[in-house]
């Protein structure tokens, strides 16, 4: 394809881009103590015009799977030859974990706490440094993708710095029913690209280590939905029924177990609660007694155990808070009959 003399060519890594054409570029990383070799993957799609630089991530936690396949996706769709500006896609910034099927980096430290990372510092320090040097600090804006950790599930939401204007503007239109007003976590990607003044969105849906067609959706939809809005892709038809907005939570809490044993039932995402309702029933694995758990607020459940055994404190559900409840059910309900009759369609 021939280059327009308008848009630059994009460099990363030492390598050239040029408008209208893909590439993918193997970032080195510290090879296994098999001395096999190890890369970061970057797939960069430089468009014809000029545009925002758009970074797509995913699986910086390596069991958390369903960005993977939500980048794929996404690559795949033929409206990408109409991109303006960069779109640069990570499927997997951890590559250990994702190798070992762990959340974690081989020296058990955490990456989503390890950044902006160090050149000579830990394994978790140069994977961060080598990510923020290389791809962030060469981009305008950017969505990581999340899932919940092992026997957890999350509703498709948004977590963002909802104060800041750009930000909150984009966390409307990737088109979940609840965002959530974030604080920046020391030593977190969003809060390392903060630093860079790059507006991020990290997109919570689904569970580890399982591919949930409804996070998966959601989110390759919220991603178009958020180029749209940038201006990368040309924006979509107007719907005869509009979208709900979606609910900004005024905070959220965790319900935990009172007491250990086998859980018999919890509340399904997107479920309205009040104070006093059954969350979940605990019971002794002996058949001697049964004990309900019960709502101290009202809200909506966003995120839930999966796995039947618990302990005592170990957390159970997790229930956002709003200012008109009510509201909030149908807008979920709006967003699960849309993901049915969409995927229906197309099946992606």
């Amino acid at each position: 394809m021939r280059a327009s003399n308008e848009h630059p060519p994009f460099t990363i890594a030492g390598q050239t881009v040029l408008p209208g054409t893909r590439a993918t570029i193997d970032l080195p990383l510290p090879s296994l103590y098999t001395h096999a070799p190890v890369s970061m993957p970057v797939v960069v799609h430089h468009g014809r015009a000029p545009g925002p630089r758009l970074l797509v991530s995913a699986a910086v936690h390596g069991d958390e799977l369903n960005g993977i396949e939500i980048i794929r996706r996404i690559l795949q769709r033929s409206s990408l030859t109409r991109l303006r500006g960069t779109l640069v896609t990570v499927p997997f910034v951890n590559a250990y974990g994702v190798l070992s099927h762990s959340r974690y980096l081989p020296d058990r430290r955490d990456l989503n706490r390890s950044f902006p990372g160090s050149e000579g510092g830990s394994l978790a320090a140069r994977v961060a440094h080598v990510f923020m040097q290389e791809v962030v600090s060469l981009c305008s804006h950017g969505i990581d993708l999340h899932t919940a950790a092992r026997h957890r599930s999350n509703l498709p939401q948004i977590r963002a710095n909802l104060e800041d204007p750009e930000t909150k503007r984009l966390a409307q239109a990737f088109g979940v029913p609840v965002l959530l007003n974030a604080q920046l976590r020391d030593g977190s990607l969003r809060g390392s690209a903060a630093d860079h003044g790059l507006p991020m969105l990290l997109y919570e849906a689904g569970e580890a280590l399982r591919f949930d067609e409804f996070a998966i959706h959601s989110g390759v939809k919220g991603v178009i939905n958020v180029m749209s809005a940038l201006g990368m892709l040309p924006k979509r038809k107007a719907r005869q029924r509009p979208e709900p907005e979606p609910f900004v939570a005024r905070g959220s809490r965790w319900v935990r177990a009172t007491e250990s044993g086998i859980v018999r039932r919890v509340l399904d995402l997107g479920k309205h609660v009040n104070v006093g309702d059954t969350i979940a029933i605990i019971a002794s694995p002996l058949g001697e007694n049964e004990l309900e758990v019960r709502s101290e607020v009202e809200g909506v459940i966003i995120g839930r155990s999966t796995i039947p055994l618990i302990h005592a404190g170990e957390a159970l559900a997790h229930i956002a808070t709003f200012e008109e409840d009510d509201e909030i059910d149908e807008s979920i309900e709006v967003f699960r009959r849309e993901f049915t009759r969409a995927y229906e369609e197309d099946g992606d």
